[in-house]
């Protein structure tokens, strides 16, 4: 009898998955808005040509002494008035001429960069700091704790700076690069104050610093550690850009004899002096212009390229 008994057909085998590219997604690493901003300032011509001049205002703001031997205090006055570059090669003392005190021009330049560095610097950081302060006890606590702060910084911000500036620097017979810095900070602080209070007020209504709030965290903690750095963006732009307005500022009132004072070198000065000589002497007021133009310009330049870098509308 033939065997009818039928083997059970073999299980087919599974089909191996296609072979595809395999993406580690855990390898790739998030970047935040600061890595993301660097990513862009590095491709950025703005801020590589501004970034270099600065870090060389500043070398020669700290060392001048590399950049001249000549005293820019002490003049002959065998060389009044006397301009004549080609006699010199570049960086000499005589490069650039004389003033009317015999003074070398070149040695003034140098040395007037440490006055407005200074100056701009901290200015700058005395006004992020306090007003920074302002704004941020203002947009975080509202209500009558922001009326009143906001109110104070109304009663600065209708201040005129400049105007304001030359009276509170009237009161003081000795203007030294102290006294400017508290004259303009005094002033200078409100635009700093409404930009931080306007941040405080967006993010203190993000999930993350309610959810800090719900878990028990202090006021200081969720202010320092949870607001502060999402609120710093817009903060350093505008510190950024006012830097060379501070700088400009003080020039301007060394010009108008309300700043700084002999002996400190100052731009501001030079352009004073040397706009009474134009018509024999106009080196004197050409140098100094040049210097002051560049150095305020290379912090505006930084400062767009800041804020083009941190604002997400650009990418």
């Amino acid at each position: 009898m033939p065997d009818v008994t039928k083997t059970a057909p073999a299980p087919e085998k599974a089909e191996a998955p296609l072979a595809g590219p395999q993406v580690d997604v855990s390898a790739e690493k998030a970047r935040s808005l600061w890595g993301d901003a660097w990513q862009d300032l590095r491709r950025n011509w703005y801020f590589i040509i501004s970034a270099a001049l600065i870090v060389l205002l500043l070398v020669i703001a700290a060392v001048p002494g590399l950049f001249t031997s000549a005293s820019p205090t002490v003049g002959d006055l065998a060389h009044h008035f006397l301009s004549k570059p080609e006699l010199g090669k570049v960086g000499s003392p005589e490069w650039l001429g004389y003033d009317g005190q015999g003074r070398s021009v070149y040695a003034r330049v140098i040395y007037g960069t440490r006055a407005s560095v200074i100056v701009g610097i901290s200015v700058t950081l005395l006004v992020t700091l306090f007003g920074g302060l302002i704004g941020m006890l203002a947009g975080y606590f509202g209500g009558w704790v922001d009326a009143v702060l906001s109110g104070f910084t109304n009663v600065f911000l209708g201040l005129p700076f400049l105007l304001g500036a030359m009276v509170v620097l009237q009161a003081f017979t000795d203007r030294t690069v102290l006294v400017v810095i508290f004259a303009l900070a005094f002033l200078g602080w409100t635009q700093i104050a409404r930009v931080m209070r306007g941040a405080v007020i967006t993010v203190k209504q993000a999930d993350f610093v309610q959810a800090a709030r719900a878990l028990g965290a202090g006021t200081s903690r969720i202010l320092f550690r949870h607001i502060l750095p999402n609120v710093l963006a817009p903060v350093i732009v505008v510190a950024t850009i006012s830097l060379g307005v501070y700088i400009s500022a003080e020039a301007t009132l060394s010009y108008l004899g309300l700043g700084l004072a002999s002996p400190t070198v100052s731009w501001g000065m030079d352009i004073s002096g040397g706009a009474s000589q134009i018509r024999v002497a106009q080196h004197i007021l050409i140098y100094p212009s040049i210097m002051l133009s560049i150095t305020v310009l290379a912090f505006i330049m930084l400062g767009e390229a800041v804020r083009n870098a941190l604002d997400p509308k650009t990418r």
